[in-house]
């Protein structure tokens, strides 16, 4: 996957982009939270569970991830804001398309992110309401 497109939408090569997070070795932290929130897409969408534990706070981080099902396929990420409150907390906006079992899904969601010992972390969010609708086909997405 090394010069294959960031599954995040960014445009840049995987390895230039959330690739260099997910490397265990440098355990390089996302230096923005949009860059986490990209990165944490990215591992959804290449099932990196370990990485996404690793970048959830221990105050709302669950003990493991249930497996993906079968077929999941992401189909892409749409940051619509983000912004920064003070230094040390941030929120991202996103939409992030999936499609399982022939139906599309969309999370929507405001995530909210802390920076503790200069290392972002995912926090916890408000996820919209639910939008699931039966995929079209022959359409790419």
């Amino acid at each position: 996957m090394s010069s294959s497109p960031c599954p995040c939408g960014s445009g840049l090569a995987y390895t230039a982009c959330c690739g260099r997070f997910h490397a265990g070795a440098q355990h390089l932290s996302a230096p923005t939270p949009e860059a986490l929130m990209r990165s944490r897409y990215s591992a959804f969408a290449l099932g990196l569970h370990d990485y996404l534990l690793a970048t959830w706070h221990r105050d709302t981080r669950p003990a493991s991830l249930d497996p993906d099902p079968p077929g999941l396929q992401w189909l892409g990420l749409e940051v619509r804001r983000h912004e920064m409150h003070d230094a040390d907390h941030g929120t991202v906006e996103f939409v992030a398309r999936s499609k399982l079992g022939g139906r599309a899904h969309r999370l929507h969601e405001v995530s909210r992110f802390v920076r503790e010992d200069g290392r972002w972390w995912y926090r916890d969010g408000d996820v919209a309401k639910a939008s699931t609708q039966a995929a079209q086909p022959n359409r790419t997405a």
